[in-house]
Parts: C-alpha cells; structure tokens; sequence
C-alpha cells in the first residue's frame, strides 16, 4: 500500500469535486469538470494519463451520431459490461450542470472506433425513459443487477430541489433528500418502475452500492433532514420474474459510517478498497476498509492505510475517484500554500502488491506519437462531435496537448448557457441545426438588455442565416437586434478563410494595344497643352 504525489501538468483545474472517473476497454477518461476549456477540448472528455509521477490530460472526441453530453457534477454512473448484443459501456444518469441545473437525462456512453495512434473516438446516446421515470437529482447511485437470465439498473437515493409548487425567492435553491423509492429502469425497453419498501423509511445520498448478480448494498449515506451519516447497510435483492418485479431489502448490522468515498476494485471480482470521504462534516475518513461479496453476503476487513502526507491530514475536503486495478485518485485543495499555482494536490494511492502489481509508471489512457495544433474556433464552432480520430492527433508528451488555463473563459460570460431564458425551445437533445452556420451547437447571440446582459438562442430571437452570416463577417459582433453595437458586446473572433485565386481569362484572338510613337516635340507640346 503506497502513496505517490503526480504532478499536474497544466490541468489541475480541470479535476474539481464532483468530477467522474469512467472506465472503458482499459482506458480511464475525465468527466464532469466544472469548466469547459473549448480550446483544449471542445467535448469536455479528457483521457487521463499517469506516467512517471505525472498526471496529464488530453482531448477525446465523439462520433458523428452522438447527441450532446453536457458536464454533470455528481451524476450516478456505473459500468456495464460487454455482452453478445452491446458492447461495454457506461450508464450515466442525473447531475448538476454548470448552470446548478439538476439533469434527469440517462445516457449511454461508448467507445465507437478507435483510429491510428490509439486515437478513441467516443459514442454518447440518450436513451429515453417510459413510465415512473426518477426526478432530476444528484449524489444517488446506479447499480446493474442480473437476475434469470435479464439485466436492468437500479437507481437509490440522491437529492433535488424543491418541487415546483413549494419554492419561492427565499428557498428557490434549497435542495432536499429525495424519497426513497427505488427505480427499476428496463434497459431493453426504457420502462421505469418506482418502489416503496418499508426498510427504506429515509432518503440518502453520496452513498455506496456495490452489485453482485441479482443483490446491491447500499452503503453509508447522508441524511440530509437529520443531518447525520448513521452506519447503514441494506441488501437489496431483485427477483427479474416473467410479470412484474419482485424487491426485497434486509436490513444489516455491520454498516459503515461514510459519505462520498471511493470503491476501487481490487483483487478478484467483487472485491474492492473503500478509501477517502467523511464521517461528519469536519472530520474525513482516514481508514481503508477492504469488502468482499460473495454468495453469503458481505464482508469487512480494515486495512492499514498509506501513510497520509501533511497535505492530506491537515486539509479539510479531499475528493477523488477509482483508477481501477487496486489505484485511486486523491485530490487536496492547495490552500494557503503562495508556492504553488495548481488549486490541488494530487496523489496516486495504490493498494496492490509489488509481485502481482504493474509497473508504477503505467499508462492510463492511451499514448499518442504526434501532434497537430488545432485552429481557432467560431463561437458557433466550440462543441463538434464529427472530427474523425485522424483530426485530433494530439500527443500527451507534448507540452501542446495539455490543458492551458488561459483557454477557459468565464461561464457567466461566454454564453454557456444551455437554456438561454424560461421561454427557451431549443432541446439539445433532439435538435437540429436550422442553419449551416450552426453545426452542433445554436447560434448564441449576446443581448445586452437588463443588467449584465445575457445570451440568447439565435433560434429564438428567430434571425435568419443571412443575418448571422453577415454579423459574422470580419471581425464584427454578435449582438441583439435591439441593442447592437454597445460596449460590453464581446468580439466574435475572425473567420479564416483562404483567400480564392481568380486567374483572368484571356480572350482568344485579342490584338494587342495600338501604341503610338511620339517625337520628343510632340510630347513636349501636349505636356504644355494640358498643364
């Protein structure tokens, strides 16, 4: 068991709490973070690399038929392995957007090729949801169960905000537990089932589950009207029958007391390390406890921890995320500290052991041998999902690849937004581009109307092609119709366009000019005739 400090390059703004770690075909990619650098990565994905105490990050694109995947903090994910009818995958559901919007989307991401130089190209798809269907939340969990020979998902817990009907100015962003009720999502068909069990009497959240065969744990957990983490443990077990479901809980002695920790798997299947969270508000959890499922139930094991830097002890947050293979990934905050130009520390904790462990330089996503700088981008241009693997030949050994945070701009000026007002129809997942101009994105158009001004749909405002077409000529403004041309109205950048060769056509058979032949008297004597 050892701890190893990684050096960000360049990136450690990108890893914030809340951020996900997924894991697909051997790869680790970044989820989530709470900026969107558009230069770096115009997708949000990133793949995670760790080599030689460094940790860097580099751009992963999408497939032509994905939909939009915005960043979700806090979203309940799980993997889902490969079988004869889809490939390996990953089940992402809820979250907050930047915009402390809460999502009740599901989506289902996907390696979809893989190019030259390991070069991964990544599906995302939207699966839509029939009947009881969970309300947006976040900090809940997703587990998939196998029972008779069919699959589905079981979603628990989670917060949101207050319903509709019950917020006003004062509370508008109070969020409280959501019920306990436990979903079963169908992920053949998309049906969605909600169920009541009395063991389940109180809601909770950033909890644990961990799933074996047709039975998930939920572990810990914060109650957030009593505002306590009681030990809890619950087995839940789901009979997938011919008619409808059959759900049965018990509840267990031997919980744990925690919130927002880390399973990372180790060992064999259904063995994990549970490292990292809390255990109140101000105090973190500092042990590591090692679990193991099997056909009796669940089993506990305390396991010495690392020997934790000043870093670590002394700080009060600390998130991270699973590595997989017996790693994780602990993020500290760098308050205080004048020295260091990085918001985090980041350290490598790794439980395996030195004879069946790999090499501690190994890579965590997949390497690459050159290195193409990208051009700048229209502000219509930042979110693009049909670049082929050929057209991000980025390196992740070169200081070109990295993130620069100068590359990010501020969300509340940029037009981020994706609903740009309450009136807004634009749907980013079913849209289609009404312009050329568009592409993958809607046109945004910034209004400078009330205070701070805001961004608007160039859909809604319901400007034409032409019109946008002209606004973006040279190195003029996007703005509103009603308020153009006044001084917050921030530059749309120059569009590059190669200049067009026009080669003049000769006509065929043209006499050449009539020169005329003067004397040096003749010349003399029309320069004193028109002078």
């Amino acid at each position: 068991m050892s701890l190893q400090h990684l050096n960000a390059i360049n990136c450690a703004n990108l890893l914030q709490p809340g951020c996900s770690l997924l894991h697909l075909e051997g790869d680790v990619y970044l989820f989530g973070q709470k900026g969107w650098p558009k230069r770096s990565c115009p997708t949000g994905m990133f793949g995670v690399r760790i080599k030689q105490g460094e940790l860097k990050l580099r751009a992963i694109s999408f497939s032509n038929t994905s939909c939009y995947l915005p960043p979700l903090r806090c979203p309940a994910v799980c993997r889902l392995e490969a079988s004869d009818v889809s490939p390996e995958c990953y089940l992402i559901h809820g979250g907050r957007t930047p915009n402390n919007e809460l999502s009740s989307s599901f989506y289902v991401l996907s390696v979809d090729s893989r190019g030259c130089n390991r070069k991964v190209t990544l599906r995302c798809q939207e699966k839509e949801l029939a009947g009881e269907t969970p309300r947006p939340r976040y900090g809940h969990t997703i587990s998939v169960v196998h029972s008779r020979g069919k699959t589905a998902c079981v979603l628990f817990g989670g917060r949101s905000y207050l319903p509709s009907t019950e917020r006003t100015t004062e509370n508008w962003n109070t969020v409280v537990d959501c019920p306990p009720l436990v979903y079963l999502i169908d992920l053949q068909f998309g049906c969605t089932s909600a169920h009541t069990l009395s063991e389940l009497a109180d809601g909770q959240s950033f909890h644990l589950a961990l799933a074996r065969e047709d039975c998930v744990y939920f572990l810990g957990g914060h109650i957030l009207s009593t505002d306590c983490r009681p030990p809890r443990l619950f087995r839940l077990r789901v009979e997938l029958l011919l008619g409808s479901p059959l759900l049965s809980c018990d509840i267990l002695d031997d919980g744990l007391s925690l919130t927002s920790s880390i399973a990372t798997p180790t060992g064999s299947a259904h063995e994990y390390i549970i490292l990292g969270g809390y255990q109140s508000d101000s105090q973190k959890r500092m042990q590591c406890t090692y679990v193991a499922l099997d056909d009796v139930g669940i089993h506990f094991e305390s396991r010495e921890p690392p020997q934790w830097s000043s870093e670590i002890s002394q700080s009060r947050t600390w998130f991270g995320g699973s590595l997989e293979k017996g790693r994780a990934l602990i993020a500290v905050p760098s308050e205080g500290n004048s020295a260091s130009h990085d918001a985090y520390y980041f350290y490598q904790v790794s439980f395996q052991l030195e004879a069946e462990g790999e090499d501690a330089n190994q890579t965590c996503s997949q390497e690459s041998t050159e290195f193409e700088d990208s051009a700048p981008l229209e502000d219509s241009e930042e979110l693009y999902f049909g670049r082929e693997p050929h057209e991000m030949e980025y390196s992740s050994d070169r200081e070109g690849d990295t993130y620069n945070e100068e590359d990010e701009e501020d969300e509340s000026q940029t037009g981020y937004w994706i609903r740009c007002c309450l009136g807004c129809q634009v749907d980013m997942n079913t849209w289609e581009p009404f312009y050329s101009t568009e592409l993958n994105r809607p046109a945004m158009i910034f209004c400078s109307r009330g205070e701070g001004g805001h961004w608007v749909h160039a859909q809604c405002m319901e400007l034409s092609e032409n019109l946008l077409l002209s606004l973006s000529q040279g190195n003029s403004k996007y703005f509103c119709v009603d308020h153009g041309g006044l001084p917050r109205q921030e530059k749309t950048p120059p569009r590059h366009t190669m200049p067009v060769k026009r080669v003049p056509i000769k006509a065929p058979h043209r006499k050449a000019p009539i020169m005329l032949k003067m004397t040096p008297a003749k010349k003399s004597f029309f320069r004193r005739l028109f002078d």
